[in-house]
């Protein structure tokens, strides 16, 4: 039976704004650790500066440092081999709002447990990474108005509570009532029990006051979660590749398999943006590829990075065809990892957001969040949304179709909603 040790995380909170806060990580190793583990950094609202990180391909180490101010200088990273240990540092830029012991258990939840007969520790096994697909709920409410920034303030409350927010459907009634369908899934796994309801109308009740109409919690019909899939006609602007030469203009992808006897090197050149080391982490963890050591460094808004990595079954990538194959995704992750773009949709107005999802079926975390809170940031009220899955050049994508409200769309250009939410959702001043 697995068993994870209490101290497998530990969190060392920063003591006064400018300080670091220190998270540790100890525990058995996985391809795909530091993905999982920089998705639930990102999931708080952290980026990532800098950390190290040790493993022997059984037992992995990792340290995490956050601090609260604005990085004003470069952020670096450095990987050394010592007796087959991985070292692995990290800097993260975050705010002092961060719920820190939630941020621990979550961690937690993502390392592998371990077992220790005879007391050694053997390999993590690998159907502790195939979780049950969590239970799927529908929260249902009616409001007396659809005020400006009311789907983001709903959104926010849903984040503190753990909810996730897999589909959307907002319909908004001739009189100016409004009715949410929202369909979550609970980090915590409890939204079945009566407690957990009560905790979430609480606290929605809190934020809309004597304006809301009714409320219900129940569990989403099969239909729902049986066929996630989006069939909607999404336009080129969604679903076209990117053209090589801009590729090439922004993001340089290079390796190398003369340097180390035993690893690849893959050496990267890019703009930086939010969730940059998880969009490479993912990227890799897709690909079955295991990250040894390396070294990173970013300046002002670029990224150099150096990562020496393996193959799952350890073996250097001498393919070309398997190089290449991994240089054209990981430079169109790294340009795109989201796809924006603002439409006609008959006489109305659109906006369209797709990420990829990872081959685990996860999505890319607070993308939801960061649309409503782009288009409340520039007072356009929000019509209809839709959240659904789609095939895009055989890989799967998380597709936001979001309707805007005509009457303040008319004062703004779709260039600046577009502008607006791309900066948002890439974390650009």
């Amino acid at each position: 039976m697995g068993i994870l040790n209490d101290d497998a995380v530990l969190i060392k909170e920063a003591e006064k704004a400018g300080d670091k806060t220190l998270i540790t990580v100890n525990c058995p190793d996985k391809t795909g650790l530091g993905c999982d583990l920089c998705r639930i950094i990102l999931l708080f609202g952290l980026s990532i500066a800098k950390g190290d990180a040790s493993t022997d391909g059984k037992w992995c180490y990792l340290v995490f440092w956050q601090r609260f101010e604005n990085r004003t200088g470069p952020a670096d990273g450095r990987f050394d081999v010592r007796s087959g240990f991985q070292n692995l540092v990290f800097w993260v830029v975050g705010k002092p709002t961060t719920r820190w012991y939630l941020l621990r258990e979550r961690l937690r939840e993502v390392c592998p447990p371990c077992t220790l007969p005879m007391a050694e520790i053997y390999y993590f096994r690998p159907e502790f990474q195939q979780p049950k697909p969590p239970k799927v709920f529908l929260l249902k409410f009616w409001c007396t108005f659809d005020r400006k920034g009311l789907l983001h303030d709903v959104t926010k409350v849903l984040c503190e509570l753990e909810l996730s927010v897999k589909r959307v459907k907002v319909f908004t009634a001739p009189d100016g009532t409004v009715m949410d369908l929202l369909f979550v899934t609970d980090t915590r796994e409890l939204l079945h029990t009566k407690k957990r309801q009560e905790e979430t109308k609480s606290q929605l009740n809190a934020m809309l006051g004597d304006n809301i109409i009714s409320f219900e919690i129940e569990l989403a019909g099969h239909e729902v979660t049986a066929n996630p899939q989006g069939s909607a006609f999404l336009p080129p602007a969604i679903t076209d590749d990117m053209d090589n030469a801009l590729i090439s203009k922004r993001v340089s992808v290079k390796f190398d398999n003369e340097l180390s006897p035993s690893h690849t090197l893959m050496q990267i050149l890019c703009q930086d943006h939010k969730g940059l080391i998880y969009d490479i982490m993912r990227t890799l963890k897709d690909y079955n590829i295991q990250v040894s050591y390396g070294r990173f460094s970013a300046k002002a808004k670029d990224y150099e990075v150096d990562l020496f990595i393996m193959q799952g079954d350890g073996k250097k990538i001498m393919d070309p065809e398997k190089q290449k194959v991994i240089c054209s995704r990981l430079r169109m992750e790294l340009v795109r990892p989201l796809r924006v773009e603002v439409m006609s949709r008959g006489p109305d107005t659109e906006l369209l957001v797709a990420n990829p999802v990872e081959l685990a079926g996860k999505g890319r975390p607070l993308v939801f969040y960061d649309i409503t809170l782009a288009i409340t940031s520039l007072s356009i009220r929000i019509f209809s949304v839709e959240i659904a899955r789609h095939r895009i050049h055989d890989r799967e994508w998380e597709v936001y179709r979001v309707l805007l409200d005509e009457g303040d769309v008319a004062l703004v250009p779709r260039s600046t909603i577009k502008e607006c939410v791309v900066k948002n959702l890439m974390g650009w001043e």
